[in-house]
């Protein structure tokens, strides 16, 4: 196995970004685009997150398995503390700790002085994204009913929060 190691994404990661979530888009309630995305998509929103915010991918030399970032939760000037996550891994890559360690190293790189609060939006059921984020202290904070409709049925959203050490108000 090649050596894993959990780097900031680069430009150069945008087709294997792509080809895993285009993987979910294809699959699964979990995203509610319903559109493969290109990697020049992918470049572009990796763009306009860095370096403000974090962006990772997991590889494995030069396979990239999984990918993680944080976004700005919603446009208006008031909510500029609060961040989203976001988590994917290669399908067939599931149960090998990739989201785990992921998520972990967001935590950690999310920078202090932009970032106060952080939600996670799951589209439900989804049993294993719930666990991951309830495993690193998110709670579940709003249950939103039949706001996606994605493969010919209504999917529920619900948001899990949780707050970085704050050492300051602001």
């Amino acid at each position: 196995m090649s050596a894993v190691r959990i780097r900031p994404a680069e430009p150069a990661d945008a087709p294997a970004i792509a080809a895993i979530y285009n993987h979910y888009v294809a699959t699964s309630v979990c995203t509610f685009e319903e559109r493969p995305v290109s990697a020049t998509v992918i470049r572009q929103r990796l763009a306009a997150i860095r370096p403000e915010l974090p962006w990772l991918v997991w590889a494995e030399g030069s396979e990239v398995a999984g990918y993680a970032y944080l976004s700005a939760f919603r446009p208006r000037a008031a909510y500029r503390h609060t961040a989203e996550t976001t988590v994917y891994v290669r399908d067939g890559a599931h149960g090998r700790g990739i989201g785990r360690a992921l998520l972990a190293a967001l935590l950690e790189a999310a920078p202090p002085d932009r970032v106060r609060e952080l939600i996670g939006s799951i589209a439900l059921p989804n049993d294993s994204s719930v666990r991951l984020h309830e495993a690193f202290g998110f709670t579940q904070v709003a249950h939103l009913s039949r706001v996606g409709f994605k493969l010919g049925r209504w999917v529920d959203v619900g948001y899990w929060q949780r707050s970085l050490n704050v050492r300051s108000e602001r």
